[in-house]
């Protein structure tokens, strides 16, 4: 987590670019440049492709070790075999004194074939052990997924269990295809239904009182940021709601622009434009 003594000492900074921010756009950028400047002071890593997020599969780190203990364990148990069976390529020999550093065995012993065995069976039960861990950690993850969705949403779990799951082996659709496909289907004009009903409504619409002219102070952006989580996920800006948290000046900067965009109806795109996945 970024240290709060950088963000508080950057504050005072951000005063003099705050009050010659423009508009929204300007004051998100402002405050984005201070969030990557603190990122940089306290050697966090930052994402390099781009300021919108991307959905991914995180993998632990416990368990991206483990699969690569696998993967070099199965390589091992490969150039072993290899080994076992008169093959004496110069990078096979290598592999196989590594396997057996620190230890009196030699390649040349005339029991070396059993001693190559016990070492591909020590190395396939480390695997199943490794394999084990995973499967009963999954398990278990999965086990905890459901029982807290069952609290949440019941019926969003009843779906779940009853929808057949479909591993799709083909090949997925081109890309080209998607955005295709989609930039069509919002890009075609609306054309509306005028029924009777609407003008009812309408009709109806005209007696209801205008709403009373909205006015938003530095506290009530406070208070609205004080009650929005940390790290979710952000928008099109990439600015997660901890430095709006953080950095107070803007939130004076920010009561007046949102007032100023509500009396010229008009917002920016990165208030309006969200983010889709698309999950085959």
């Amino acid at each position: 987590m970024p240290n709060r003594a950088v963000v508080r000492a950057l504050n005072p900074m951000l005063v003099t670019y705050l009050e010659a921010s423009r508009d929204l756009c300007e004051t998100d950028s402002i405050l984005f440049g201070a969030a990557v400047a603190v990122c940089r002071i306290i050697g966090a890593k930052l994402p390099m492709a781009g300021r919108s997020t991307t959905q991914s599969s995180a993998i632990l780190a416990w368990r991206k070790r483990i699969e690569d203990r696998i993967a070099k364990a199965r390589a091992l148990i490969g150039r072993l075999t290899s080994f076992r069976s008169v093959n004496n390529r110069p990078r096979i020999m290598r592999t196989v004194r590594m396997a057996f550093a620190g230890t009196n065995i030699s390649l040349y012993q005339p029991d070396i074939t059993q001693k190559l065995t016990e070492r591909i069976k020590d190395l396939m039960q480390k695997i199943a052990a490794w394999g084990k861990w995973i499967r009963r950690f999954s398990e278990r993850s999965r086990r905890f997924n459901k029982n807290r969705l069952f609290q949440s949403n019941q019926k969003r779990l009843y779906k779940s269990l009853e929808r057949p799951k479909v591993c799709g082996a083909g090949q997925g659709p081109d890309q080209a295809d998607i955005i295709a496909f989609w930039r069509g289907l919002c890009s075609e004009p609306v054309n509306h239904s005028e029924a009777l009903w609407m003008e009812v409504v309408a009709s109806q619409g005209a007696s209801v009182t205008p709403m009373d002219h909205i006015t938003i102070t530095p506290e009530d952006v406070a208070e609205a940021i004080r009650r929005a989580p940390n790290w979710k996920s952000p928008g099109l800006d990439g600015l997660h709601h901890y430095w709006l948290k953080g950095y107070i000046v803007c939130h004076a900067v920010l009561a007046r622009q949102f007032r100023e965009a509500l009396d010229q109806k008009s917002l920016p795109s990165l208030f309006t434009t969200g983010i889709t996945h698309l999950d085959s």
